[in-house]
C-alpha cells in the first residue's frame, strides 16, 4: 500500500492515479452557484464589516489570521452548525483510496456530527497569498474530497472550496468527475455570491444529501 499525503498531489497526478476527469460543466455546481437565498440586513452588515477588514489588511495576513479574521466568521454567519452537522477545523482525514493510503490535515470541513466530525461532506483548504512551496491548493482539496467520498458509505457527491488570498473557488466531485468554479474575489461584490453559496450548502446537505 502506497502512503501519500494531500500535499503530494497535483491535478494531473490525481487524474492519473485515481482515473479522475475534470469536466467544465456540472449541474451540481450550477445549482449550487445559482441557488438563491436571503441575505438579511444583519448578514449584509457583518459581511461588509468583514470585507472592510480583509481589504485593509488581508493581503498581509498569514494563514491563521486569514482563517480567524475572515473565513471562519463568514462561514459561521452562514449558520452552518446545528446538532447534526458542524464546521470543524484542522482535523485529520485518512482512508484507503485505490492503491493509496491518503491522509492529511484539512484546514476546515463540514461533516456530520455534533462535537466530533463523523462523515465529511465538504472540505476546505486555504492559502495566504501564493501557492509557492505549498503545493497545489486545488489538488490538495480534491485529494481530501476523495478521502471524504471513501468515508461516505452512500458515495454521495462531495463539495469543497479552496482559497488563495482573496480568491475563492468552489469544487464538486461526483463519481470520478470533478468541476471547479470560476474565481470569486472576496474583495468586491462577489462576496455576496460567496456568502449565498456557503449558506446554500447547508440546504444541500439537509435536503439533497438527506441528512
Amino acid at each position: 500500500m502506497k502512503q501519500a499525503i494531500f500535499k503530494d498531489w497535483t491535478l494531473n497526478t490525481l487524474d492519473e492515479a485515481f482515473n479522475l476527469k475534470q469536466v467544465w460543466q456540472s449541474e451540481l455546481l450550477d445549482n449550487w452557484e445559482q441557488a438563491d437565498c436571503e441575505i438579511t440586513d444583519i448578514d449584509k452588515h457583518v459581511i461588509l464589516h468583514l470585507q472592510k477588514s480583509l481589504i485593509r489588511g488581508g493581503r498581509a495576513w498569514n494563514e491563521t489570521e486569514l482563517e480567524n479574521k475572515f473565513i471562519s466568521p463568514l462561514i459561521m454567519q452562514a449558520d452552518i452548525d446545528d446538532e447534526e452537522i458542524g464546521y470543524f477545523l484542522e482535523r485529520k482525514l485518512s482512508s484507503i483510496v485505490g492503491d493509496y493510503q491518503l491522509s492529511g490535515i484539512v484546514d476546515g470541513m463540514i461533516a456530520t456530527g455534533f462535537r466530533e466530525p463523523k462523515v465529511p461532506l465538504f472540505c476546505i483548504h486555504e492559502y495566504k497569498r501564493s501557492i509557492e512551496n505549498q503545493g497545489s491548493p486545488d489538488a490538495q482539496v480534491l485529494a481530501a474530497m476523495l478521502v471524504a467520498k471513501e468515508l461516505n458509505e452512500n458515495q454521495l457527491p462531495i463539495y469543497g472550496m479552496f482559497m488563495v488570498g482573496l480568491i475563492w473557488n468552489f469544487i464538486v466531485l461526483k463519481d470520478n468527475e470533478y468541476c471547479i468554479s470560476r474565481d470569486y474575489s472576496a474583495s468586491n461584490d462577489d462576496i455576496f455570491a460567496i456568502f449565498k453559496i456557503l449558506k446554500t450548502l447547508k440546504k444541500i446537505i439537509k435536503t439533497e444529501l438527506h441528512l
